[in-house]
């Protein structure tokens, strides 16, 4: 200490007030996040408001519901502060908290390496994985997965996903078509312009559901395993401190589990119905 105290002493002014600036901005107290959502008493998350049932539009009032928006509600009432939602595309979501439009994202996105270079995960709050869902003619055709990549299977997945990435990757002789949203996908699906629409088994599992007559088939086994996790800024420790803290409690209360009945077991799909 002595000596660190002698080579302050010795520095010039300039160097002295330069490294005072650095040591300024190493997080030592509250990270810029947790400052910004207790004094303005909001937390914002985004979500792209389109995955059914993790988040979607609902009723009249286009209010957002899903197993997403529970989690940000739960989050934000042991923050004691609002919540609001920010609906954007899901490929522009992550760019969001990067940019600071938003606190952190909570829309099924799965943790991966290339993500984790630019931000933060907290999780996983649920394991999910891809799935592919298409008629159920060509699902006893083609058999398995690997049936799929041939040059003349029309594919299609979210904008931005690691389904994209997926067909990219294992099914790349198909031909891939990305979308915005899973509606539009769904849609050319159900309208006979693609074969096959890949994304989280959920989903899919919901959309084969509420499209019963449209005689739709998940195929087996699934194409991959996936970690679920919240998205926020790299650098707010505090604010990483605190959310893990908090999704610690959630699974040790049961909070996540019977949120996960309430929106992905089959037997409560009425809360879908207007």
């Amino acid at each position: 200490m002595k000596k660190l105290t002698c080579f302050l002493k010795k520095l010039p002014g300039t160097a002295m007030f330069v490294l005072a600036l650095c040591l300024s901005s190493l997080s030592f107290g509250a990270g810029p996040v947790l400052d910004s959502v207790v004094e303005q008493g909001v937390l914002k998350v985004a979500m792209s408001g389109d995955q059914q049932p993790f988040n979607f539009v609902y009723g009249k009032k286009k209010s957002v519901i899903g197993f997403d928006v529970d989690l940000a509600e739960a989050l934000a009432r042991l923050m004691n502060v609002k919540l609001e939602v920010i609906r954007m595309p899901f490929d522009e979501l992550i760019v969001a908290v990067e940019d600071g439009r938003a606190d952190m994202v909570i829309s099924g996105m799965t943790i991966t390496a290339t993500r984790t270079r630019n931000v933060s995960f907290i999780g996983p709050y649920m394991i999910s994985g891809k799935s592919m869902l298409a008629s159920a003619g060509i699902v006893s055709k083609l058999k398995t997965p690997a049936g799929f990549n041939g040059s003349g299977i029309k594919l299609v997945a979210l904008k931005g996903s690691t389904s994209e990435s997926l067909i990219q990757q294992e099914l790349p002789k198909a031909s891939l078509t990305t979308v915005a949203n899973y509606a539009e996908g769904l849609e050319m699906l159900l309208g006979g312009k693609v074969n096959g629409m890949v994304a989280d088994m959920p989903i899919l599992a919901l959309a084969r559901q509420q499209n019963r007559d449209a005689n739709l088939q998940l195929i087996t086994p699934p194409l991959s395993i996936e970690p679920l996790g919240i998205v926020i800024a790299s650098g707010d420790q505090q604010f990483e401190n605190l959310l893990r803290n908090y999704m610690l409690v959630f699974e040790k209360t049961g909070l996540l589990l019977n949120l996960h009945k309430k929106w992905f077991e089959i037997g409560h799909s009425n809360i879908y119905e207007p």
